[in-house]
């Protein structure tokens, strides 16, 4: 009976395009879930250098922070180096007058 079954779905064109069909429909299941998990993979990925590039600013921010700080105390220290300078200048010139 087997026998007269595989036959008769073999001899059977609607048969036929059903299989057909619904093999064809796996196979799109299975790439449409492929490409999904590749684009969740990938948006994983994005979000994660995302999170990078945010701490690189963070840090660089910091940095930049610092800089400033440095070199406004540089700026400080020259002003008062300076105004030095200038009394010794002074000082001096007043004894060689």
């Amino acid at each position: 009976m087997s026998e007269q079954t595989a036959g008769l779905a073999a001899t059977d064109p609607a048969g036929v395009w059903a299989a057909a069909i619904g093999t064809g429909g796996v196979f799109v299941l299975l790439i449409v879930l492929v490409w999904q998990i590749a684009a969740t993979w990938r948006a994983r990925m994005l979000a994660a250098r995302e999170e990078q590039y945010k701490e690189l600013a963070r840090k660089y921010a910091e940095l930049l922070e610092d800089n400033v700080e440095l070199h406004r105390r540089s700026i400080e220290e020259l002003t008062a180096a300076r105004r030095s300078v200038d009394a010794l200048e002074r000082k001096m010139m007043r004894e060689v007058e």
